[in-house]
């Protein structure tokens, strides 16, 4: 079955807006778990723009599924998260004046800081995951470095969706996912996936073995409520 990691970023998006201490995060992440999520991702950002640290240290206390962590390789953010010790981590790019994440890790250029912050996170017994675009040498060298799990970038395949290239951008998902399973690491995706294109991916993609979806779900939420919302993906992905 295909694990669904629910991320609440926006939750507390919506919090910072007006600095309030509502939405409150861990409210909103037992509902999401309610609804049947398998993990709860937040990304704390190094402009805590959204998640800030106590949020995940209450987060860490308090849910009962595996709370992932995404974040930038950065000194840091690396010592919160040894401090906290997340069920995993995922490894992310992260750039100041970016809306959302925008590309996987470029392991060629950062390989050395990289390596360093992944061997510091084993030690704490800490699940490893790298965000990386569906590019095989990129999947290639991360076999290099002791981790878990690849989550591969799908926010070309879900803006291509409903319009060109699809073929290509699927068959370059499909390929990278067969590398990724072929040198023992788990298959993970996110980014851009919702209610239309998620099915779909998952039914061309067997090895995908868990799915991190964040914006669509809280944007469903406004209407149906978190835990509905998190019902309806589920129902999508079994």
């Amino acid at each position: 079955m295909i694990r669904l990691g629910v991320n609440i970023d926006h939750v507390a998006t919506i919090r910072q807006a007006r600095r309030t201490s509502y939405p409150d995060i861990l409210e909103a992440a037992n509902l999401v778990i309610s609804g049947g999520a398998d993990q709860i991702t937040v990304h704390l950002r190094e402009d805590r723009r959204h998640i800030q640290d106590e949020d995940v240290r209450i987060l860490k206390k308090s849910i009962t599924v595996p709370l992932n962590l995404e974040m930038a390789c950065v000194d840091e953010i690396t010592d919160i998260a040894l401090e906290i010790k997340p069920s995993s981590v995922t490894l992310v790019p992260e750039k100041r004046a970016e809306q959302t994440t925008e590309t996987g890790l470029d392991l060629k250029k950062d390989f050395k800081q990289i390596k360093n912050c992944i061997e510091k996170l084993k030690n704490r017994g800490i699940l490893i995951s790298l965000f990386l675009d569906p590019i095989e040498d990129a999947i290639i060298a991360a076999s290099d470095l002791n981790v878990d799990i690849i989550e591969l970038h799908t926010g070309e395949y879900a803006s291509k969706y409903n319009g060109d290239n699809l073929y290509e951008t699927l068959m370059a998902l499909e390929k990278a996912s067969s590398v990724v399973k072929k040198l023992g690491m788990k298959v993970a995706a996110g980014h851009g996936l919702n209610y239309n294109n998620t099915a779909y991916l998952i039914s061309k993609l067997p090895e995908i073995e868990e799915v991190n979806i964040g914006h669509s779900i809280i944007a469903r939420s406004i209407v149906t409520g978190l835990d509905k919302a998190v019902i309806e993906m589920k129902g999508l992905i079994l």
